[in-house]
């Protein structure tokens, strides 16, 4: 569980909601008809922009921001490392028998076309392939969190405007215009806090979950590369660890 994410958006609603309840007029925040044009509205044009099994499965995607598993880039070195040290002292096809131990499905078929003595160049175009095809599966899931982050202020704005026709159609009662405004107000309000607090913040931990993820893909890709050409334990891993900033790269080397 990423408890980053989970402690960054109860602090801000804390925060916010501390914030209106210290003041006059807290009940004015509370709105069923703005929520219904923000939130109906934000889906009705993210239906229209996406496909609906792609709007479904944000629910996957969102699982993703909240429960995904830390890469660890040491153990991914270590474990190619040791591949390697095998490969070199009883041959290719004697790490076929640590399939089974390999957690990693990407890593797992990496070596599995090591071992059945494909070319490096259809392994890498292959596996290039797979990094692709992934890669762009995380940026629709990421931009359908940005489109409703764009999407819910325009309705607040447009929730707003419902608010102030209406409240024109009152001036005729002055005691009516102070709460008709703040009530027109408050649908910006929903609209700006969604899409700032939970929305973007979203879309940019997707983009940086997959950042990582496809970090650790390119330097396992390089690492069976590494060991299907019989490269010395020592040269794999000074190769891998080019693919990390000097403090993982000083990590590694005190967990070695």
């Amino acid at each position: 569980m990423d408890l980053t994410t989970i402690v960054g958006i109860f602090a801000g609603l804390a925060l916010v909601v501390g914030a209106i309840a210290t003041g006059e007029g807290a009940i004015f925040f509370i709105s069923v008809r703005s929520l219904m044009i923000v939130g109906g509205g934000t889906l009705g044009a993210t239906l229209i922009n996406f496909p609906m099994k792609d709007v479904l499965s944000v629910i996957s995607v969102l699982r993703k921001a909240f429960f995904a598993v830390e890469i660890s880039y040491t153990q991914t070195i270590e474990q190619l490392v040791r591949l390697a040290e095998k490969a070199r002292r009883e041959g290719i096809l004697a790490i076929e028998r640590d399939l089974d131990t390999i957690d990693d499905n990407f890593l797992r078929s990496g070596i599995q076309y090591a071992v059945d003595g494909t070319e490096p160049e259809y392994i890498r175009a292959i596996m290039e392939s797979e990094l692709s095809s992934l890669e762009e599966r995380h940026r629709l899931g990421q931009s359908i969190f940005i489109a409703m982050g764009t999407y819910a202020p325009a309705f607040g704005m447009i929730g707003t405007l419902i608010g102030l026709i209406q409240m024109l159609q009152a001036l005729e009662d002055p005691t009516k215009i102070g709460a008709g405004m703040a009530t027109a107000l408050v649908t910006t309000f929903y609209g700006v806090v969604l899409a700032n607090l939970f929305f973007l913040p979203v879309a940019g931990k997707l983009g940086n979950r997959s950042k990582e993820e496809m970090l650790q893909k390119e330097l396992i890709l390089e690492g069976i590369l590494a060991v299907q050409s019989g490269d010395n334990p020592r040269i794999v891993k000074e190769k891998l660890l080019t693919f990390l900033a000097p403090a993982g790269r000083r990590e590694v080397s005190r967990e070695a």
